[in-house]
């Protein structure tokens, strides 16, 4: 496939309301999207890499210029999904501006052959069931108020972002509140150190499906450690890059659940990889969000029909987060959402839309 010339489009996208977790708070959205043209089709990715360096050590300005210096020259003049991966291979790290390429490149692939997303990774189902996140809040009783809100959408799992001081008595008051047949699960973003692990353990309490990236990134040891200690399944987030670290984690008892984000381990078909070997090993799976727009968030409910994500993930629907979305928006039904099945992405932005939040566009030839 010929790739005539890219463009990298930067929009913001104000959230509906502020997203609090462990590092920072997020009131809108910095979007870079890449958009694929080639003589047959065209094909847009989203990166998902925040403003500043917090979640990851990558940026939205980073991103944008590591794709126009480094990744974009490093291309061939015709290359696949598959060729994409290998030519960026010498350029370490930046995973996350390395999937925004790859996704619209296989964007563009499969609207010229006429093939979804869900049909090409391999779902086994035509609609997900749906989580939320939702942030560490000022006071448990708007915690309790914005639950409520979430259950009563229909959302079938809900998640809490946790930190040092806001743990143990607002998972309390949630499951109190909303009794034991709800999915409760919680976030940690790397918050706590080993130190922490009689605090974690008070969770236990609570019947959780898992406790999310409790230590930092880093420290694949101390997970293990961890979770000897707990009752409550490890689950890793951050600390999970590649189908190597994956590998690495399972086999040192790191954790017993895996985060899929496709944006932060290099794209949909490293995510495939680890949706593999994680089925093969028995490791349960569910697709993490990164305040995706439609076009995000329509590959990674593609990716969650995979039969291996056998856990509700974070595909919440488009008003959890913004008033008005780039694409149609993605809406709940019966706590599910539905797998795109038109060509490639299988949504399209709404020119309108995308003109009215585009902040910078730049075109590169190639």
């Amino acid at each position: 496939m010929k790739i005539t010339g890219v463009e990298l489009r930067r929009i913001a996208m104000p959230l509906v309301s502020p997203f609090r977790t462990s590092f920072g708070t997020e009131t809108a959205r910095d979007v870079l999207l890449v958009r694929v043209v080639t003589p047959d089709a065209e094909g847009w990715g989203e990166c998902v890499a925040m403003s500043e360096p917090l979640y990851s050590s990558e940026y939205v300005d980073g991103a944008a210029e590591v794709i126009r210096r480094f990744l974009l020259p490093a291309l061939p003049k015709n290359v696949d999904a598959y060729g994409v991966g290998r030519a960026l291979e010498p350029v370490k790290g930046h995973r996350m501006a390395k999937a925004a390429l790859e996704t619209a490149v296989l964007d563009a692939q499969l609207r010229a052959a006429g093939e979804s997303f869900g049909h090409f990774l391999g779902a086994a189902r035509d609609r997900v069931p749906c989580g939320v996140s939702v942030g560490i809040m000022d006071s448990v009783p708007q915690l309790l108020d914005a639950v409520a809100g979430y259950v009563e959408e229909g959302y079938v799992r809900i998640k809490l972002k946790i930190e040092p001081g806001w743990d143990v008595e607002p998972v309390r008051a949630v499951r109190e509140r909303f009794g034991d047949d709800l999915l409760l699960q919680v976030d940690a973003n790397a918050a706590y150190s080993l130190t922490d692990a009689r605090r974690l353990a008070r969770l236990d309490a609570f019947d959780l499906l898992l406790i999310e990236q409790p230590l930092a990134n880093d420290d694949l040891v101390q997970h293990a450690k961890l979770a000897r200690q707990l009752q409550t399944p490890i689950c890793l987030d951050e600390s999970i890059e590649s189908a190597e670290h994956a590998a690495a984690a399972i086999a040192l008892g790191s954790c017993s659940i895996i985060n899929i984000k496709p944006g932060r381990i290099g794209g949909y078909l490293e995510a495939r990889r680890i949706h593999d070997m994680c089925r093969a090993n028995g490791v349960a799976v569910w697709c993490g969000g990164m305040l995706e727009t439609g076009l995000g968030r329509a590959a990674n409910v593609a990716l969650a029909a995979l039969p291996g994500f056998t856990l509700p993930g974070d595909t919440s629907g488009s008003r959890r987060y913004f008033a008005t979305d780039v694409t149609e928006p993605f809406e709940l039904v019966d706590g599910h959402l539905e797998v795109p099945t038109g060509p490639g992405l299988g949504v399209e932005p709404i020119p309108s839309i995308l003109e009215e939040v585009t902040t910078a566009t730049e075109w590169i030839p190639l």
